[in-house]
């Protein structure tokens, strides 16, 4: 096994299981994802504010990309 296949691999087993710290909910999210981007762009801790948001955006791709689009769109309007 190469070390980029074994890498992979890692990187699989890790989002199937899920992360080792709490996470909020899908729903939860998408009630607090303006501000933890609020909090992100003005320099904030915003992974202590919303505890669990951070480990659910690397989890769920579709939250990742509203994410994506709302922090692109919130930095922009700055």
């Amino acid at each position: 096994m190469s070390p980029s296949e074994h890498l992979d691999g890692n990187r699989l087993l890790s989002r199937l299981l899920g992360p080792e710290e709490p996470e909020v909910t899908c729903e939860e999210c998408f009630e607090h994802i303006d501000r933890y981007i609020d909090f992100e762009l003005a320099g904030g801790d915003a992974d202590s504010a919303i505890p669990g948001l951070r480990p659910h955006l690397e989890g769920c791709p579709t939250c990742h990309e509203d994410y994506d689009s709302l922090r692109a769109f919130l930095g922009e309007e700055r």
